[in-house]
């Protein structure tokens, strides 16, 4: 690949001139909404001493990605839909991948600290703070983002193995290595090793704990006797399963389907979706059902 290329982004929303102001807000809304939400939850989390344990330090780490994950994507956008400039250079697009598979990466990690988490607050509660002391926390968020940095190292790596022969148009709205491959016109195989590792690392392998930790958890809940301790105990774990189901949805939606022009916008809206209004989603779905967090803030506010 030569390194003077640059690239053309060309999501299909802004192929239209007169929808660009109506683009323009709309993404902006959702860039403002989630830079508020997630920091109200970092502070409220940092400010209130009750919420300094494990759950809500992870919670507070999750935050922090979704607020990379806004601020990595979105600006960029908002500067092509303001200026019309659409010219991206190879620099930028490949820091911008960095940079968004570190996040991708590191809140795979932490969705599923935070199903470890849950399980031991309710199949183990005798143990919890001595199996989740601060030491090992602090741990487990340092492995979620060194973690982040090595995936984010070797898919990006691979995409420098590609060859770009005609087109150098995205169609997506940020520089996403599916993207890329659709326009390559050689030297994937590097690429496609590398994805088969992820889907494993990062894909089955979260997914089949995550379940298997939550199968465990059900168990437990229906022994539990009292109807008003069965829901409490349900309470805990229903944020965190509303954010997965989400997360790996629209995830498993976006990367698993078939690179086809048929499919096209359908994968781009879907993209915008997993990468834009979950990240804003997330803290609003743990605030609006979490009581002590809702409590806190309104403790914090005049």
């Amino acid at each position: 690949m030569e390194y003077n290329t640059t690239f053309h982004m060309l999501p299909f929303f802004v192929i239209n001139n007169k929808l660009y102001i109506f683009n323009f807000i709309f993404f902006f809304l959702i860039y403002l909404i989630g830079i508020l939400v997630n920091l109200t939850t970092i502070t409220v989390i940092c400010l209130d001493l009750h919420l300094h344990t494990p759950m809500y330090l992870f919670l507070c780490n999750l935050s922090i990605i979704d607020l990379c994950y806004l601020t990595i994507n979105v600006p960029k956008l908002l500067y092509i839909l303001l200026s019309g400039n659409n010219i991206i250079s190879f620099t930028q697009c490949f820091f911008q991948m960095y940079s968004y598979y570190i996040a991708d990466s590191a809140e795979v990690t932490v969705l599923f600290i935070m199903a470890f988490d849950r399980y031991v607050a309710i199949c183990h509660p005798l143990d919890y703070h001595r199996i989740l002391n601060k030491k090992i926390c602090i741990m487990l968020v340092m492995v979620s983002w060194i973690s982040g940095c090595l995936n984010s190292f070797s898919i990006t790596s691979s995409i420098f193995k590609m060859v770009f022969c005609s087109s150098f148009t995205i169609h997506q709205f940020f520089c996403d290595a599916k993207a890329l491959l659709n326009i390559s016109c050689g030297g994937t195989e590097v690429f496609y090793n590398v994805m088969y590792a992820e889907y494993l690392i990062y894909g089955l392998i979260p997914v089949t704990c995550n379940l298997m930790s939550y199968v465990k958890i059900i168990r437990v809940i229906l022994r539990i006797k009292s109807k008003d301790g069965r829901r409490k105990a349900f309470s805990t774990c229903s944020s965190h399963l509303t954010v997965m189901a989400i997360y790996y949805g629209s995830a498993v939606s976006v990367y698993l389907m078939p690179p086809s022009d048929r499919y096209d916008i359908l994968e781009q809206i879907l993209t915008v979706f997993y990468t834009t209004m979950v990240p804003m989603l997330n803290p609003l779905i743990y605030s609006l059902r979490n009581k002590q967090v809702k409590n806190s803030l309104q403790k914090l506010l005049p």
